[in-house]
């Protein structure tokens, strides 16, 4: 193999090891059986503006599946898990929001593309809208086990509508090792000080205490405005990803990026 088909076939590895974040959601339960993709949506947007956006939906049921749509606002609680809410929450921009539709019914194997919109007011400020598309399953199903209760699945798109060219400004913060069970996580504390989210990325070099090497990505999570957010860094072991303990202190270098904004990274992670 040649040493550019190499250096492809690693970048290929390190992408499969965080495809998770991109790849088409999938909820299945009980009478819900769908891929939705993508699993978010960013769009850029001015004051004034209307843009319209399309969700790829395929019903993977063996029967029809019926389906309602609707919009929530979202949070991101500390350790990462998103927390919808169906009251509009303060500076909402839900009422800017139109769906296609509010149900709708989709045979075993069938795809649809469902649209909705975002109007800008002209008298915006320059801001990063938040909220999430969620399709629900209208046929829930008795759970098995002698448990009589009706169960039904849902899934949310995530979208991000940035007005007015909003910009992220991350800062590092501190940099510590946390427990995560039975091992050490290097992580990365990071302030958002900017008008939209910003996302870490790219690929660091670490050495640890037996002067074994590693390659390490951020976690795949936003640092919404005005957030305080603990990043953790992904030892990538494509073999053995739930064996791979490096012996603390742990030496990173490297360099992540979000947007056009760079990030210079030599940190050494104590025991």
């Amino acid at each position: 193999m040649s040493s550019e088909s190499c250096r492809a076939a690693r970048w290929l590895a390190r992408a499969l090891a965080l495809c998770l974040v991109t790849a088409p959601a999938l909820a299945i339960a009980q009478g819900f059986a769908a891929y939705v993709s993508p699993p978010r949506v960013l769009m850029q947007m001015q004051p004034g503006q209307t843009q319209r956006q399309v969700i790829e939906i395929q019903h993977a049921g063996n029967q029809p599946g019926r389906y309602r749509f609707y919009t929530v606002d979202w949070s991101l609680s500390a350790n990462g898990t998103v927390e919808f809410s169906q009251e509009l929450v303060p500076q909402s921009c839900r009422p800017w929001v139109a769906i296609e539709r509010r149900e709708l019914t989709l045979g075993p194997g069938d795809r649809y593309r469902y649209r909705f919109e975002v109007q800008a007011p002209a008298d915006a400020p320059v801001r990063e809208c938040r909220f999430a598309i969620m399709m629900e399953g209208l046929d829930p199903a008795a759970v098995s086990g002698g448990l009589n209760m009706p169960v039904s699945g849902r899934i949310g798109v995530i979208v991000y509508a940035n007005v007015g060219g909003a910009k992220p400004q991350l800062a590092l913060v501190e940099h510590r090792t946390e427990s995560d069970g039975s091992r050490k996580v290097p992580a990365l504390i990071v302030r958002n000080q900017g008008q939209a989210h910003g996302r870490l990325e790219g690929f660091l070099d670490g050495r640890d205490a037996d002067d074994r090497r590693y390659e390490l990505a951020p976690r795949d999570l936003p640092v919404l405005p005005g957030e305080v957010r603990n990043i953790e860094l992904i030892v990538l072991d494509q073999e053995r990803p739930d064996a791979v303990k490096p012996r603390f202190p742990l030496r990173v270098q490297g360099r992540l990026e979000w947007g056009d904004q760079r990030l210079p990274i030599d940190l050494t992670f104590a025991p």
